[in-house]
């Protein structure tokens, strides 16, 4: 009987692959993966299932450390992962390559500097791990690679084979939000760690409510988005929810804890 195998190796780096992934310029596929904006439950996973992966399909997987703050500053911004350098890291939280908001990085000159860094290394791929704002700028850049290596090219900070071996930036963004807040998606990284820290409040609290007649009020992330509140409410049993999507009466608020009491329900608890 095989023996079993810690989730850290069970992928091997030398495992089989149908072949080895190719840039235009025949040699192998480099791929930045980099997180961007306030950190979420799950990022370094994520991080790490990208670098695996790439190196078991045969491509070169490259850290942008610090988001895009890394792109612009290029140097040691810029570094290559290997199989080791995402060991033990699902236990860990935050994001283990960092992340910034980068004010450079919206102007012209920020993306400039961030496409010449990305091309010194040889990535025309990235997988970009962030929330609203970080996927729209990531896209906006992907936009302007082809205007951006122009430029490059005009300036003489890349040849017009590199910019001919690299024409197109390809983009996978991954929502990094605990708030579940995008449509067609299951659901978004974060967002189940949260909701498992929300029901641990929530059983915390249930005691101290029915021991002191007390109705809690418990306030979730979410912003626009119900979810959390909607899931955490069904799992935990409590009496009422308040979400964006259908928000209550004005008197409605009022009456949910009196009616609640009335029920002979003192420990009850809402999250909205």
């Amino acid at each position: 009987m095989p023996a079993a195998m810690s989730s850290d190796n069970a992928l091997s780096p030398t495992g089989s692959s149908s072949g080895q992934l190719l840039g235009l310029d025949g040699e192998p596929l480099r791929i930045g993966v980099l997180t961007s904006g306030g950190d979420a439950q799950g990022m370094n996973a994520a991080v790490r299932a990208v670098v695996r992966t790439a190196i078991r399909l045969g491509a070169k997987p490259y850290a942008v450390m610090e988001g895009w703050a890394g792109a612009v500053a290029g140097g040691d911004g810029i570094r290559p992962l290997e199989w080791d350098s995402v060991g033990s890291v699902l236990q860990r939280g935050g994001t283990i390559i960092g992340t910034a908001r980068s004010a450079e990085f919206r102007e012209r000159a920020g993306q400039l500097a961030a496409a010449r860094n990305l091309l010194e290394h040889g990535i025309d791929r990235l997988v970009v791990i962030g929330g609203d704002g970080s996927l729209t700028g990531t896209n906006e850049f992907r936009k302007n690679w082809p205007s951006l290596l122009e430029e490059l090219v005009e300036a003489g900070d890349i040849s017009a084979e590199t910019a001919a071996a690299h024409p197109v930036l390809m983009v996978t963004g991954l929502v990094g939000s605990i708030d579940n807040d995008l449509v067609g998606a299951d659901m978004t990284i974060g967002t189940d760690s949260a909701l498992h820290r929300i029901l641990e409040a929530i059983d915390d609290i249930s005691s101290t409510a029915a021991s002191h007649q007390r109705t809690f009020v418990v306030e979730v992330m979410g912003r626009h988005c119900g979810y959390l509140a909607l899931m955490a409410a069904v799992a935990g049993g409590c009496d009422y929810v308040l979400v964006p999507e259908l928000p209550p009466a004005r008197t409605g608020r009022r009456t949910c804890a009196p009616s609640s009491r009335r029920a002979g329900r003192p420990g009850a608890a809402s999250p909205w």
